[in-house]
């Protein structure tokens, strides 16, 4: 439910741009900039949001990033100008960190084996779910509803948030379900900066960070300019969006199995497998030909869904990460994939403003991936090594 909500708020601006603009006077470029905000934010607050979450528990923790949540969806609604809504979209840059951290987290706590990789399977599916119901219902029942009032759209969005924080707030109180097996609490803290040197000192989590940049690098540029890309080899609006939609609907199905299927005897292979296969999507979807872009776009839906997951499955389980250090590993993860968020969708911009073609952009993501695949084989040598 948190995820869903993170997803439903990530993508809540979309599908109002015409609507805010015309409210607020904006132009393209500034909401453009608003858009992008949190995740600048996002970039600098991981490490210390995943520090407060090891130090205050995942149930108070994750409560507050749901609140924070909740208020910038609210700020939004009440936003009279651009400085207002950029400050309000900043805030969820401190709350979607928290939840981010927390999930991998909470799984590591509650679950073992394969049933923590399809338990974080269920929990990636939270954002695509979140950001279905924003851009199918915004439109079809909100607005319509609210008068064509944005203002009251974003306080239901605000209203589910808040739902989602005291329904999480309630199930990890139930103690026989929140018995907090994590050993924070029976074990000397040691010093933030020293708990950061350490992680960071680690070869193996050196490369897992490299490898979360290419990841979101990957999925972030192929995600954003997807629609266009389509468009630019014929198809009109309508059916780009609904070509668009093919690797959204895959991955649904790719999270609930494919992490489940990660255990430590084949997830090196399994993350290796799924570099290859994005490298195959950014090669497919060079061509025009229908059965080789479905081909491209169902590839595509598969890896998207699960390298993430996998990884951060990979990271939480490497030799010398502590469970009581989850937090602000998974927290290094986010802060450095972020970097590939931000990267990923600017580099095929301006790759395409160069060659009027989106072929550049595929070729470097070809690259990033193939990257990720002998990322993949290093990594597992590396674990077999230490251990």
């Amino acid at each position: 439910m948190l995820y869903a909500a993170f997803g439903l708020v990530v993508t809540s601006l979309a599908p109002l741009i015409p609507i805010i603009e015309a409210d607020l006077d904006l132009s393209h470029a500034a909401m453009g900039s608003i858009m992008g905000a949190w995740q600048l934010v996002y970039i600098f607050s991981a490490i210390p949001c995943g520090l407060m979450l090891d130090k205050l528990g995942s149930r108070k923790a994750l409560t507050i990033g749901g609140l924070l949540m909740a208020a910038s969806v609210l700020a939004r609604g009440s936003a009279e100008n651009y400085t207002e809504l950029l400050l309000a979209v900043m805030l969820f840059g401190l709350g979607g960190p928290i939840i981010s951290s927390g999930a991998p987290k909470v799984v590591t706590q509650w679950f073992t084996g394969s049933s923590r990789g399809l338990a974080m399977g269920i929990y990636m599916t939270g954002p695509a779910i979140g950001g279905i119901i924003s851009l199918t219902m915004t439109h079809s029942v909100l607005l319509p509803v609210f008068d064509q009032s944005w203002r009251q759209v974003m306080t239901v969005w605000a209203m589910v948030c808040v739902i989602a924080a005291l329904a999480w707030l309630a199930i990890s109180s139930i103690k026989l379900t929140c018995s907090d097996r994590s050993p924070e609490h029976n074990t000397p803290s040691i010093p933030q900066r020293q708990v950061l040197g350490k992680l960071i000192g680690q070869p193996t989590v050196l490369l897992v960070l490299g490898m979360s940049v290419g990841v979101f690098f990957f999925n972030h540029g192929l995600n954003n300019w997807l629609p266009e890309l389509l468009r630019s080899g014929g198809m009109s609006l309508l059916e780009a969006g609904y070509w668009a939609a093919i690797p959204t609907v895959i991955g649904l199905a790719g999270s609930l199995l494919i992490p489940r299927l990660a255990t430590p005897g084949r997830r090196f292979q399994i993350l290796l497998t799924l570099s290859l296969v994005a490298a195959g999507a950014s090669i497919m979807l060079h061509f025009q030909s229908e059965p080789f872009l479905f081909t491209g776009l169902l590839m595509q839906g598969l890896a998207r869904s699960s390298l993430m997951t996998v990884l951060i499955l990979t990271l939480i389980e490497l030799p010398g990460i502590e469970e009581r250090y989850v937090g602000v590993a998974t927290g290094l993860f986010f802060s450095a994939a972020e970097l590939g968020g931000v990267l990923g969708p600017l580099s095929i911009g301006v790759l395409y403003d160069l060659s009027s073609n989106f072929d550049t952009g595929l070729v470097l993501l070809t690259g990033i991936a193939l990257a990720l695949a002998m990322g993949a084989q290093k990594l597992r040598n590396l674990v077999t090594k230490a251990s």
